[in-house]
């Protein structure tokens, strides 16, 4: 072997590393920045209806309406779905010229069993609305009903929705997919502004709830095919978009993405059923319902721009790292992805939990959304800030399952999450059976937010100590210590925070509120930045770094 030959392979995967950081960067940037436009369409999309319908019928029929189809969609259809990561992490390994017929086949039998689903949804509408809602009155009943066969159909585009996108991203095509939830939040937001000009005041009045109710799924439909129509010009610029029948189970391109997707779907599932099991509970409390998914909107405002920036372009990165040579490098990647979604998400749920009545205010007190609506939703709020940083830390844990070809082990902790959670929940809302309350416990809506944080917690850990017996080298003691500092530092930021918004006499007004939570916010990450930089933490130092960085180029 040459003298120099080492040293050059070493200078040549330097080189290869630089390149890639610089490549994670940029894909993050594009996704960060689509994924933001996203969510602030969202919130305008929560606030139009939290303004017209607050916590009424419509709405609140609506979420138990939308639970099994969201549920598909966010399971099949959501970036780092199953579908989507099954297909990032088998096509960034194969030839570009493969794509399409894998695509096309999958396309194929997804479709045909998606119809079918949809079909069921239409018959067994009523059912399904009773085994979801069982406390819901006729009226509610009623309403949820028609809308779930509305909106049925989505179904059948998740799936194609999932497909086409993790298509996109593997073939290093990350815009479209970031941006396409706008177009559902458009849709709403179209639809509920054509009924509230026909029905100007009167359209949260009981007498026109069913309306209102049929006007909200017809537009969440029109919406999800949007999302679908908007990714079909980037597939065939990708080459990579069949319209024609393709029934090929055979091809070892196909069998493996349904070796990791059948397993992933069916651990992401089981985590939708928790859902279930909240919405179960959560229907003998008035207005609950409603109140979990405008407290979710908040919380999925930042959690999903992170999470996309950050798991979108690490997933393929974790699928090319597999290979035995490569584990040093898969554990430092697995460690930044770690440590940047907790040193993201601990400032910003501390932030929830000091700021929750004032942000609350901010966004949604006004129209039919009252003051007694704003307290529910801020109690919500304190509890799902418990647990941010568990939730994406789950998220990114599993991709690496995922990567490694092992959709088993997340499936696995799922079910039993699912047990666990029936008994969390039961035993935090007080315990109800019909003899009575049985359990001293009783935390109401919020006892059902503080169920999934236990769960989310407890399967981190549970992965945390599978992939330690897997790969030996993973140092979790120093990565234990790190995490313990954020969150100590996320403390000391709360408190000042909180004593920030209660100590100065904040002007009245919606100027009042939005200083109220806007100085103590930004006040409150650079005290956490600082305070996590002082203790030593490198992913935050890195944040900070980088941030100064594009403050002086501006």
């Amino acid at each position: 072997m040459a003298p120099h030959a080492a040293p050059m392979r070493l200078h040549n995967a330097a080189i290869a590393r630089a390149s890639m950081a610089r490549s994670l960067k940029a894909i993050a940037v594009v996704v960060t920045l689509g994924t933001l436009l996203s969510k602030v369409g969202g919130l305008v999309r929560q606030l139009v209806i939290a303004a017209a319908f607050g916590v009424g019928a419509a709405y609140d029929a609506y979420n138990y309406a939308y639970v099994l189809p969201g549920f598909l969609l966010i399971l099949l259809g959501g970036i780092n779905g199953p579908f989507h990561s099954a297909m990032v992490s088998v096509l960034s390994r194969r030839p570009r010229e493969e794509g399409a017929h894998i695509l096309a086949a999958l396309n194929t039998t997804v479709s045909a069993l998606l119809l079918a689903v949809t079909v069921l949804l239409v018959l067994a509408a009523d059912p399904l609305i009773s085994l979801v809602g069982p406390g819901l009155s006729p009226e509610l009943h009623a309403i949820a009903v028609v809308q779930l066969q509305v909106m049925a159909p989505m179904a059948l585009l998740a799936g194609l929705i999932g497909l086409g996108f993790g298509s996109l991203n593997a073939a290093d095509e990350f815009w479209i997919p970031a941006i396409s939830p706008l177009m559902s939040s458009l849709a709403l937001m179209v639809g509920v502004g054509l009924l509230w000009w026909q029905l100007g005041g009167q359209i949260g009045s009981p007498s026109f709830a069913m309306l209102g109710g049929l006007v909200l799924a017809a537009a969440t439909l029109v919406g999800a095919f949007a999302q679908w129509l908007i990714q079909l010009p980037a597939l065939m610029r990708q080459g990579l978009a069949r319209f024609k029948l393709v029934w090929d189970w055979k091809h070892p391109g196909v069998r493996e993405v349904w070796r990791v997707m059948g397993p992933a779907t069916l651990s992401s599932g089981m985590l939708q059923i928790n859902v279930f099991t909240d919405l179960f509970f959560a229907s003998g409390i008035v207005g609950a319902a409603a109140g979990l998914g405008y407290a979710n909107l908040l919380v999925q405002t930042p959690l999903g721009l992170i999470s996309n920036a950050l798991l979108v372009p690490l997933l393929p990165t974790f699928a090319r790292l597999t290979a035995p040579g490569d584990q040093p490098q898969l554990l430092a990647r697995i460690r930044q992805g770690l440590m940047l979604s907790t040193a993201s998400m601990v400032p910003i749920g501390a932030l929830f939990i000091a700021l929750a009545t004032p942000i609350v205010a901010l966004v949604y007190e006004r129209g039919a959304f009252d003051a007694s609506a704003a307290q529910l939703v801020a109690a919500l709020l304190v509890a799902y800030g418990l647990g941010m940083p568990a939730y994406l830390g789950r998220d990114v844990l599993v991709r690496v399952f995922y990567a490694l070809g092992d959709g088993t082990t997340p499936f696995r902790l799922s079910m039993a999450g699912i047990g666990l959670n029936v008994i969390f929940d039961w035993l935090l809302v007080g315990g109800p059976t019909p003899w009575g309350n049985q359990s001293p416990f009783n935390f109401g809506a919020s006892g059902l937010v503080l169920a999934t944080v236990a769960i989310n917690v407890l399967t981190c850990l549970a992965l945390l100590l599978v992939l330690k017996r897997r790969m030996p080298a993973m140092t979790l003691i120093p990565w234990g210590m790190d995490t313990t500092r954020l969150f100590l530092a996320g403390v000391l930021t709360g408190c000042m925070v909180w004593s920030l918004s209660l100590g100065v006499d904040w002007p009245l007004g919606w100027l009042g509120l939005l200083a109220r939570v806007g100085i103590p916010s930004l006040l409150g990450l650079a005290f956490f930045g600082l305070v996590g930089s002082a203790l030593g933490v490198a992913e935050v130092q890195e944040i900070g770094t980088m941030l100064l960085r594009r403050l002086r180029l501006r």
